[in-house]
């Protein structure tokens, strides 16, 4: 199984519960520092440069001999009025938010499909892409692009991969506080990260095939 994101606020506690149910994984992120500790096998890798994601898959599967699940838990965050939103700043929220993650999808799904029933990919969304919020349009925008190419998705390989969307409200992760740009409004208090991770990881093992906003209770 591959896991991107994997040293991130969600990832980290997806991924460590993943292992913990003896699931064999290949963990992805920009810091291999930060890869570490998690009992996976580390690949650097960031998935907004062209020939990434492909590279990527390529790892996964050679280090695996096949990949039967993904789980994309990648992305940053950004804040400020719609105006502001240069093309700098789209470019980097579309690439990391929206592309990298189409792409990922992309070249996974025919090792899945190779890998028969039971394979899956799962891909973290955020409640902005139901409900998208002032102050955050262009982040909205990214995160509903990935949502609709992923529920589309879903749609089309359903007999043979399962395709899961996931998209939890604001969690404690950390990431408003690294944003690309802008400064986070002040929120209130968001789930715990543990608490997200076994709900995720629940719906992985119960074939649900998406987690709405809602699902999160």
């Amino acid at each position: 199984m591959l896991v991107t994101g994997a040293s991130g606020g969600l990832g980290r506690p997806v991924a460590a519960r993943l292992v913990g149910a003896g699931a064999r994984l290949v963990l992805s992120g920009r810091d291999a520092t930060r890869l570490t500790g998690l009992g996976g096998h580390p690949v650097v890798a960031d998935l907004r440069l062209p020939g990434e994601p492909e590279r990527l898959v390529a790892e996964a599967v050679a280090h695996l001999g096949g990949l039967d699940g993904l789980v994309h838990a990648a992305g940053v965050v950004a804040f400020g009025p719609a105006e502001e939103a240069d093309d700098e700043l789209l470019d980097e929220l579309f690439l990391a938010d929206a592309l990298g993650p189409i792409r990922l999808l992309r070249e996974a799904v025919p090792h899945l499909r190779a890998s028969g029933p039971g394979s899956f990919a799962v891909v973290l969304s955020a409640v902005v892409a139901e409900r998208p919020q002032p102050g955050m349009a262009a982040y909205s925008a990214a995160k509903a692009a990935q949502s609709a190419f992923t529920l589309a998705l879903a749609r089309e390989v359903r007999r043979e991969v399962r395709v899961l969307d996931v998209r939890p409200p604001h969690t404690e992760t950390g990431l408003a506080q690294r944003p690309v740009a802008g400064t986070a409004p002040r929120l209130p208090r968001g789930l715990e990260p543990d608490a997200v991770a076994e709900r995720i990881v629940r719906a992985i093992v119960d074939d649900e095939r998406e987690l709405p906003a809602a699902a999160f209770g």
